[in-house]
């Protein structure tokens, strides 16, 4: 058996190595094309160009890993199958049960992989990947979109009142280095307060009680007193009273911790399952909108389950006969009906997001749809064939 294993396993990981090498290198091309357009701007050298595409590369992996996956299982079975290699290892006892096991285990070594790409190798090569970036950029930063990121947080004040605190990040420099920063905080009422105004900020861990320091710079203060502040002369006179100064340098404290802050900057697609859990709880217990990252976080949870998915739909390939003609057009059938499997996938959390359907639901039923189809069609072929 373990002969057998040596088999199958080899011929399916050379094949899936090389479409994969195959798609990285294509990829590669197409960013290196993109990019070298930037050569020369603010000390952009080739190296530099170089770098940029190789930490691009990352993202690219996890999304083509899974056709890789495939295409290579579909060529490694059809040849198998066209060289009656998979013919004689039937014959000497590799039933259906035993091929079905074979592959899901590697399936499941193939989804170790995927894990270990989407949780720790993404989340880093894309935050290096803003780093570098950001050294080239005219804005020395990470613009994020028109309005920034937004964060929101609550704290309970001695009086027993509680304010909400309203945080706007214009762009990233680092995971723990903001711009254009602005706070403000509301009462319980919902009128402004104070008004936090800060050209940069550096965020780093607090201590029991605190999740994490601010530590703002060139910092503008506006701060709107209340009439309890402010005595009975201001109360009579019923005008607001404003006021402004600015510091060089301002700690502010919040319960948002680094991880939080980091992950609200960051696209969902390029943050590690446990980030997305931990923001999508933030969000919920701030009264947020957290569908979309609930989505997401239950897409990559879901993801390494595709990598059994792909394998599935490729074992009914190796049942095929050369003989009957036209192994060409059924394997290219093999690659297309895949490649609407990674479509449906990526639709199918659009119309959950959409439609407002479980975030659970949005994200597993892609996958459980082609699974069926991919064992009814085995047990088919089996059967029948």
């Amino acid at each position: 058996m373990k002969t057998v294993r040596r088999l199958i396993f080899g011929t399916i990981v050379r094949h899936v190595a090389l479409v994969a090498l195959a798609f990285s290198a294509l990829f590669f091309f197409i960013d290196f094309v993109d990019e070298v357009r930037n050569l020369g701007r603010l000390g952009y050298k080739l190296h530099h160009v170089l770098w940029t595409c190789v930490l691009m590369q990352g993202a690219h992996l996890y999304d083509l890993f899974p056709i890789a996956l495939l295409i290579g299982a579909i060529l490694a079975l059809s040849r198998l199958a066209q060289t009656s290699e998979f013919t004689i290892l039937r014959t000497g006892g590799l039933g259906p049960g035993r091929a079905l096991s074979l592959l899901g285990l590697l399936g499941v070594l193939a989804a170790a992989i995927m894990v270990w790409i989407g949780n720790w190798y993404v989340p880093w090569s894309e935050a290096q990947l803003q780093v570098h970036k950001a050294q080239f950029s005219t804005r020395q930063g990470l613009k994020l979109g028109q309005s920034g990121a937004w964060l929101r947080e609550r704290r309970a004040q001695p009086d027993g009142s509680t304010h909400l605190i309203t945080v706007s990040v214009g762009k990233a420099v680092r995971q723990d280095q903001f711009g254009d920063v602005r706070i403000f905080e509301f009462d319980d009422s919902g009128r402004l307060l104070r008004r936090l105004s800060a050209r940069q900020a550096d965020v780093s861990a607090g201590g029991d009680d605190v999740g994490s320091v601010w530590q703002l710079r060139e910092v503008n203060e506006t701060l709107w007193l209340t009439h309890d502040l402010l005595g009975e002369e201001a109360v009579r006179e019923a005008r607001p009273v404003v006021r402004e100064q600015t510091h060089v340098q301002l700690a502010w404290q919040s319960s948002l911790t680094p991880l939080v802050v980091s992950a609200s900057v960051l696209p969902p697609d390029t943050m590690s399952t446990l980030a997305l859990w931990r923001y999508t709880r933030h969000l919920a217990s701030n009264a947020q909108a957290a569908q979309r990252y609930e989505i997401e976080f239950w897409k990559k949870s879901f993801y390494p389950v595709v990598c059994l998915v792909m394998v599935a739909l490729a074992l009914p390939f190796a049942y095929l006969h050369a003989r009957s003609g036209g192994m060409s057009l059924k394997i290219f059938g093999g690659i297309m009906l895949g490649i609407s499997f990674v479509l449906a996938n990526h639709i199918s959390s659009h119309l959950g997001l959409l439609h407002q359907w479980q975030p659970w639901l949005a994200a597993a039923a892609p996958s459980a749809l082609y699974l069926l189809l991919s064992m009814s069609a085995f047990v088919w072929l089996v059967r029948y064939r």
